[in-house]
C-alpha cells in the first residue's frame, strides 16, 4: 500500500483529527496510542498485501489518527508534568542556563525570548536539570544585554520564574511551560551547535552586505530574506498588514526555492544520493538561518518530500508533496496546528496548487500575467477563512496590491540574496553597488504598501460568507452552461448516422 494509492489528504486529515482529539483528552504517556498506531499499521500493510485494499485503508486511517493523538497527549504531558512545573507554581528564584532558542524581540526598556532552560539552582542543594522551554522576560540590565545575543547562545540568568501572563500564554504552542523574569545576566557562551554557529555567521554576511541600504528598505530586505521584521517600523508593518502583503516579510516557499536555485550549480553534480544529501544540507541550514520559522519548515519539509521522491524514482509535486510534509510536521511537533503562520501557509500552498491552475486557465492575456493572477487569487481565497477568523476581515486591495507587488518580490528576493552575500565578501562598497537594485525593488514595494494600506476596502465574516457563496454559485452556474455548450458543440460535430439506402422498386 503507497500513498498514491490511499490518498496523502486522507491521511493527513486522520492525523488532524487524532491531534484535535489529543488536545482534548486528559495529558498522559503517549505509550497507548504508540501501540494502536503501530499495531493498525501492521495490520493495514497486512491487508494491503493480502488485497484487502479497504480494509488497509481503513485501518491506515485508524493508524493516522492514534498517532496524531498520541504525539499531541505526549506534547500535552511534557508540559504539564515537566520538572520546571513546581518552580513555575512557586514562582521561585533561580539561577538558570539557558540556550535562547529565538532571536530577542527588544524594545528600549525590555526583552523577550524563548529559550530553552538547561538547568536551574533554586538555592543550595536544589537543581533542576528543566529541559524545557520557557519566555526569557529580561528586565533593567539583563533588557538591553540579551538584545544583542543571537538564537544558539547561551546565557547564565539570575531571576524568578512565575506563570505565563494573559499575553504570553500563545507562547504554550510553542512549548513555553512558563516565564523566566531575568534581572541579571551573569554568563555567556556562544552556540554550541555547529548548525547555529554556520547559520548565524551566514546570517552575518548576508546582512552586513546590506549595510549600505538606507532604512526602511534594509529592514525590508532582513525581512524578505530572512524573516527578520524586528527593525521594522510599527507603521510600514501596518502598512503591510492593511494591504494584504504581510506574507513577503515570512520566508517561505520562493525563499527556499531560490536559495536551491542559488546552489544549484554545486547540488547537480555526483552520485543522487549526494545531490539528496547536499539539497536537505542546504536545506537545514537555510531554515536554521531563518530559525525554523512555521512557514519555513513548511516550505523546507516541501522541499525535501519533492527532493526524496525524485531521488527513489517516484517525483511528487503540489497537494501530494504538501500533504506529506504537513502530516510528517504534525507527527514531529502537533503544536503547529495552533500556530496561526504555519495554517497560513499551508493554506495558501493548497489554495495555490488547487485552485492556481484553472483560474490562470481562464483568464485572458499573457500566460505570465494569467499564471500570476492565478496565484495571487488562489491563495487569497484559500487564507480568506483564516484572516476572517484570526483578524476580523479579507482586505480585498490585497489581490492588485499582490499583483501589483509580483514583478518586484521575486527578484527583490534574488537580487537581495545574491547581493548580500556579495556585499558581505567584498566590502561596503562592493555592497552598495551590488545592493542599489535590491534597494529599488524594495522602495517600489513599500510603496505599494503604504498606497494600497490608504484603500479602506476589508470585508467582515458576514459579508466575506456571502460573497463566498454567491461566488459559488455563480462558479457553478458557469461550470454546469460550459459543460451543457461543450456538450452541445460536441453533438453538432459529430458526424450524421448513415442512413439505410432503400432500392426503389
Amino acid at each position: 500500500m503507497n500513498l498514491r494509492s490511499v490518498g496523502s489528504g486522507l491521511v493527513l486529515g486522520a492525523v488532524v483529527a487524532g491531534v484535535l482529539v489529543g488536545g482534548e483528552v486528559r495529558p498522559s504517556g503517549a505509550e497507548p496510542g504508540v501501540l494502536l498506531a503501530g499495531g493498525t499499521l501492521l495490520a493495514a500493510l497486512r491487508c494491503a498485501s493480502t488485497g484487502r485494499s479497504r480494509l488497509g485503508l481503513a485501518l491506515l486511517l485508524v493508524a493516522a489518527a492514534s498517532a496524531g493523538g498520541a504525539v499531541m497527549v505526549r506534547a500535552r504531558d511534557g508540559q504539564v508534568h515537566s520538572p520546571l512545573a513546581g518552580p513555575v507554581h512557586r514562582r521561585d528564584d533561580a539561577v538558570v542556563d539557558v540556550t535562547l532558542t529565538a532571536d530577542p524581540d527588544a524594545t528600549r526598556f525590555a526583552s523577550h525570548a524563548l529559550g530553552r532552560v538547561e538547568r536551574a539552582r533554586l538555592g543550595p542543594g536544589r537543581v533542576v536539570h528543566g529541559g524545557r522551554t520557557v519566555v526569557v522576560d529580561g528586565a533593567g540590565d539583563a533588557a538591553s544585554r540579551l538584545a544583542v545575543l543571537r538564537a544558539g547562545d547561551r546565557v547564565r540568568l539570575r531571576g524568578y520564574f512565575r506563570p505565563l501572563d494573559p499575553f504570553e500564554v500563545r507562547e504554550r504552542w510553542k512549548h513555553a511551560v512558563g516565564t523566566f523574569v531575568a534581572d541579571d545576566l551573569v554568563g555567556f557562551a556562544p552556540p554550541a551547535s555547529p548548525l547555529l554557529r554556520l547559520a548565524n555567521w551566514l546570517r552575518d554576511r548576508v546582512l552586513a552586505g546590506h549595510r549600505g541600504v538606507p532604512e526602511p528598505q534594509r529592514a525590508l530586505l532582513a525581512g524578505f530574506l530572512l524573516g527578520d521584521t524586528v527593525d521594522l517600523p510599527p507603521a510600514v508593518i501596518d502598512d503591510f498588514r492593511a494591504a494584504g502583503l504581510s506574507h513577503l516579510v515570512a520566508v517561505s516557499g520562493q525563499n527556499v526555492a531560490f536559495v536551491l536555485a542559488l546552489a544549484g550549480p554545486l547540488l547537480r553534480r555526483g552520485h543522487r544520493a549526494l545531490r539528496l544529501v547536499g539539497g536537505l544540507t542546504v536545506l537545514v541550514v537555510f531554515a536554521a538561518m531563518t530559525r525554523f520559522e512555521p512557514s519555513v519548515l513548511r516550505a523546507s519539509a516541501m522541499a525535501a518530500c519533492s527532493m526524496a521522491a525524485v531521488a527513489v524514482g517516484r517525483p511528487t509535486v503540489g497537494l501530494r508533496a504538501l500533504a506529506l510534509a504537513v502530516t510528517v510536521l504534525l507527527l514531529v511537533d502537533p503544536f503547529l496546528l495552533h500556530s496561526v503562520g504555519f495554517l497560513l501557509s499551508c493554506a495558501a500552498s493548497a489554495g495555490i496548487a488547487l485552485l492556481g491552475p484553472p483560474i490562470a486557465a481562464r483568464v485572458p492575456g499573457p500566460r505570465p500575467f494569467a499564471e500570476a493572477v492565478g496565484v495571487t487569487v488562489g491563495a487569497q481565497i484559500a487564507v480568506a477563512p483564516l484572516l476572517v477568523i484570526v483578524f476580523d476581515g479579507v482586505p480585498l486591495v490585497s489581490v492588485p496590491a499582490n499583483l501589483v507587488v509580483a514583478p518586484f518580490a521575486g527578484p527583490l528576493t534574488m537580487l537581495g540574496l545574491v547581493s548580500g552575500v556579495v556585499g558581505g565578501v567584498g566590502g561596503d562598497l562592493v555592497g552598495a553597488v551590488a545592493t542599489f537594485p535590491a534597494y529599488l525593488c524594495a522602495s517600489v514595494v513599500l510603496w505599494v504598501a503604504r498606497w494600497a494600506a490608504a484603500v479602506p476596502l476589508v470585508v467582515g465574516p458576514a459579508p466575506l460568507l456571502a460573497a463566498l457563496g454567491v461566488g459559488g454559485l455563480v462558479a457553478g452556474v458557469f461550470a454546469a452552461s460550459r459543460k451543457r455548450r461543450a456538450t452541445w458543440r460536441r453533438a453538432r460535430a459529430r458526424p450524421p448516422e448513415p442512413r439505410l439506402a432503400v432500392p426503389p422498386r
